[in-house]
C-alpha cells in the first residue's frame, strides 16, 4: 500500500449548500487535499461511492433525502463502504440526534462554526484509520480474552474491527451489562470494554458488579461512551473503571489505552 498521505487522500463531500461546500473545499485545498468529488444528496453520494470509492466521506447532516446518521449507517451496511473513515459536521448537539454517528465508529464530528485545525485533526485521524493500527505487543496477545458490551451492534462490530487490528482475535460479545454476567461467571478475561448508556444494565452497574461481586475483580475495564454528563463519569470512575474513552473515538488512543491496561 502506498504511503497515505494528505495530498493523496480522496475526499466525497456530502453537502446541499453550495456556499458550505465551497467553504469546506477552500479549508481542505489549502491543506493539500485536492481530490475532492461533491454531492448534495445522501443516494448520489453512495452511488459515487459504489463506483468511485474514496478514502473517506465528509458529509452535513441534514440532506435532502436523508440524514447523515442514515447515510453512515447505509455505509455500514455495505461491505465495500463498512469500513470508510467518515467525518460529520453540523451545528446539532442533541446527544439523541447525534448518538447513531458515535455509535458507527465515526471518525470525528465538527462542531459549525469549526476551524481549520479541527479539520486538520479529523482528517489526521481518518490517515491513521487508513494506515492501520500497530498490533499490541507481546507473545501472548493472540490468547488474549476480551469482553464486549454495547447495545449497539454496530458499534460493536467496529470496536471488533479495531481489536483484530491489534491482533486481539478472542472476543465475546454482550448487548448490555445483563448479558455480560453469565459470560464473566464462567470466561476469565484480560480485558472488558464496555459502553456506558444500556438497557437493563448499564455500564456503571456492570462496572459495579465486577468490582464488587464478581470473581475477577481485577480485570481492567475501559469504557467507551458517548455519555457526557459529568456526575454520571464520576461515578464510573469511582465505582473503578479503569479509564474512560469518548465516542468517537481515535483508534490509537483505544490501542495506547489497552496496551496501558493490559501492562496494569
Amino acid at each position: 500500500m502506498a504511503e497515505i498521505s494528505l495530498s493523496n487522500l480522496k475526499i466525497q463531500l456530502v453537502e446541499p449548500s453550495t456556499m458550505q461546500a465551497e467553504v469546506v473545499r477552500r479549508m481542505l485545498e489549502e491543506m493539500g487535499v485536492h481530490q475532492i468529488s461533491r454531492s448534495d444528496s445522501a443516494g448520489a453520494a453512495l452511488a459515487k461511492m459504489r463506483t468511485l470509492r474514496p478514502d473517506a466521506v465528509i458529509s452535513a447532516l441534514y440532506l435532502p433525502d436523508m440524514a447523515g446518521t442514515e447515510l453512515v449507517a447505509a455505509m455500514r451496511e455495505d461491505e465495500d463502504l463498512e469500513w470508510l473513515p467518515f467525518i460529520l459536521i453540523s451545528s446539532e448537539t442533541r446527544p439523541q440526534v447525534l448518538n447513531p454517528v458515535r455509535q458507527s465508529g465515526a471518525c470525528c464530528i465538527i462542531a459549525k462554526p469549526f476551524t481549520a485545525a479541527q479539520m486538520q485533526r479529523a482528517l489526521h485521524a481518518v490517515v491513521d484509520q487508513l494506515a492501520g493500527i500497530e498490533q499490541i505487543s507481546g507473545d501472548d496477545v493472540d490468547h488474549l480474552k476480551v469482553l464486549l458490551v454495547d447495545d449497539s451492534a454496530m458499534s460493536r462490530r467496529h470496536i471488533r474491527h479495531l481489536l483484530e487490528g491489534m491482533g486481539i482475535e478472542h472476543v465475546l460479545e454482550a448487548e448490555n451489562g445483563r448479558e455480560a454476567l453469565p459470560l464473566l461467571a464462567e470466561t476469565m478475561f484480560d480485558l472488558i470494554l464496555t459502553d456506558y448508556n444500556m438497557p437493563e444494565m448499564d455500564g456503571r452497574a456492570l462496572v459495579e458488579y465486577v468490582r464488587t461481586q464478581s470473581w475477577q475483580t481485577e480485570v481492567p475495564i475501559l469504557m467507551l461512551t458517548s455519555e457526557n454528563n459529568e456526575g454520571r463519569l464520576a461515578a464510573v470512575e469511582k465505582a473503578g473503571v479503569s479509564a474512560i474513552c469518548d465516542k468517537p473515538f481515535d483508534g490509537g488512543n483505544i490501542r495506547t489505552l489497552i496496551a496501558n491496561a493490559l501492562r496494569g
